[in-house]
Protein backbone atom coordinates (compact mmCIF):
# COMPACT_ATOMS: atom_id res chain seq x y z
CA UNK A 1 0.00 0.00 0.00
CA UNK A 2 1.84 3.21 -1.27
CA UNK A 3 0.80 6.46 -0.61
CA UNK A 4 0.57 8.60 -3.46
CA UNK A 5 1.57 12.25 -2.45
CA UNK A 6 0.70 15.43 -4.66
CA UNK A 7 3.45 16.84 -6.77
CA UNK A 8 2.35 20.33 -4.98
CA UNK A 9 2.15 19.11 -1.69
CA UNK A 10 5.98 19.49 -1.05
CA UNK A 11 6.53 23.52 -2.16
CA UNK A 12 3.27 24.14 -0.17
CA UNK A 13 4.83 22.35 3.37
CA UNK A 14 8.06 24.49 2.64
CA UNK A 15 5.81 27.63 1.91
CA UNK A 16 4.13 27.08 5.11
CA UNK A 17 7.41 26.50 7.04
CA UNK A 18 9.00 29.38 6.08
CA UNK A 19 6.03 31.95 6.38
CA UNK A 20 5.91 30.57 10.19
CA UNK A 21 9.24 31.03 10.71
CA UNK A 22 9.34 34.43 8.87
CA UNK A 23 5.74 35.42 10.77
CA UNK A 24 8.04 34.54 14.08
CA UNK A 25 10.52 36.38 13.20
CA UNK A 26 8.63 39.37 12.23
CA UNK A 27 6.35 39.17 15.40
CA UNK A 28 9.50 39.05 17.63
CA UNK A 29 11.51 41.87 16.74
CA UNK A 30 8.51 43.92 15.96
CA UNK A 31 7.04 43.78 19.21
CA UNK A 32 3.82 41.83 17.98
CA UNK A 33 5.08 38.88 19.71
CA UNK A 34 6.21 38.52 23.55
CA UNK A 35 7.27 36.15 25.90
CA UNK A 36 5.41 34.73 28.66
CA UNK A 37 8.45 36.19 30.81
CA UNK A 38 8.56 39.64 28.97
CA UNK A 39 4.90 40.01 29.58
CA UNK A 40 4.92 38.94 33.09
CA UNK A 41 7.49 41.63 33.45
CA UNK A 42 5.56 44.38 31.82
CA UNK A 43 2.50 43.50 33.32
CA UNK A 44 4.28 43.94 37.02
CA UNK A 45 5.99 47.13 35.96
CA UNK A 46 2.66 48.52 35.12
CA UNK A 47 1.30 47.07 38.55
CA UNK A 48 3.20 49.11 40.54
CA UNK A 49 3.08 52.29 38.70
CA UNK A 50 -0.69 51.56 39.31
CA UNK A 51 -0.78 51.18 42.77
CA UNK A 52 2.03 54.07 43.30
CA UNK A 53 0.42 56.09 41.43
CA UNK A 54 -2.82 55.62 43.83
CA UNK A 55 -1.44 55.69 46.75
CA UNK A 56 0.92 58.92 45.56
CA UNK A 57 -2.80 60.58 45.53
CA UNK A 58 -3.65 59.31 49.28
CA UNK A 59 -0.15 60.57 50.48
CA UNK A 60 -1.02 64.11 48.96
CA UNK A 61 -5.01 63.73 50.55
CA UNK A 62 -2.87 63.41 53.79
CA UNK A 63 -0.68 66.56 53.12
CA UNK A 64 -4.20 67.99 52.55
CA UNK A 65 -5.75 67.51 55.82
CA UNK A 66 -3.74 70.18 57.47
CA UNK A 67 -4.64 73.41 58.20
CA UNK A 68 -3.89 75.93 54.87
CA UNK A 69 -0.83 77.39 57.01
CA UNK A 70 0.79 74.21 57.95
CA UNK A 71 0.28 73.40 54.51
CA UNK A 72 1.97 76.62 53.06
CA UNK A 73 5.19 76.22 55.64
CA UNK A 74 5.64 72.62 54.98
CA UNK A 75 5.30 72.90 50.95
CA UNK A 76 7.81 75.75 51.21
CA UNK A 77 10.43 73.34 53.73
CA UNK A 78 10.03 71.27 51.02
CA UNK A 79 10.97 73.47 48.58
CA UNK A 80 13.60 74.34 50.15
CA UNK A 81 15.20 70.56 50.27
CA UNK A 82 17.57 69.11 47.79
CA UNK A 83 15.82 66.79 45.18
CA UNK A 84 16.85 64.16 46.18
CA UNK A 85 15.62 64.81 49.62
CA UNK A 86 12.32 65.94 49.22
CA UNK A 87 11.43 61.93 49.18
CA UNK A 88 12.92 61.48 52.45
CA UNK A 89 10.83 64.39 54.05
CA UNK A 90 7.51 63.12 52.77
CA UNK A 91 8.27 59.89 54.42
CA UNK A 92 9.65 61.37 57.46
CA UNK A 93 5.99 63.42 57.90
CA UNK A 94 4.04 60.38 57.67
CA UNK A 95 2.07 60.88 54.98
CA UNK A 96 3.59 58.06 52.38
CA UNK A 97 2.76 55.36 55.07
CA UNK A 98 0.44 53.25 53.61
CA UNK A 99 -2.47 51.70 56.08
CA UNK A 100 -1.21 48.74 57.83
CA UNK A 101 2.40 49.54 57.27
CA UNK A 102 5.47 51.03 59.61
CA UNK A 103 7.36 52.88 57.21
CA UNK A 104 6.59 54.91 53.92
CA UNK A 105 6.94 53.59 50.83
CA UNK A 106 9.93 54.76 48.57
CA UNK A 107 8.09 54.68 45.37
CA UNK A 108 5.08 56.53 46.69
CA UNK A 109 7.37 59.09 49.08
CA UNK A 110 8.80 59.85 45.45
CA UNK A 111 5.91 60.17 43.22
CA UNK A 112 4.02 62.13 45.98
CA UNK A 113 7.14 64.94 46.09
CA UNK A 114 6.92 65.58 43.10
CA UNK A 115 3.00 65.81 43.19
CA UNK A 116 3.75 68.31 45.83
CA UNK A 117 6.30 69.86 43.99
CA UNK A 118 3.84 70.58 41.22
CA UNK A 119 1.47 72.29 44.14
CA UNK A 120 4.26 74.58 44.62
CA UNK A 121 4.43 75.78 40.99
CA UNK A 122 0.58 76.59 41.18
Amino acid sequence: MEKNIPVWLKPGIWGAVLGVMAFVIIGFSSGWLTTHGAATERADAQEKTAVTNALSALCVARFKLQTPTNQSLQLAALKEESSYKRREFVASNGWATTPGSDAADNDVAGACANELMALTAS
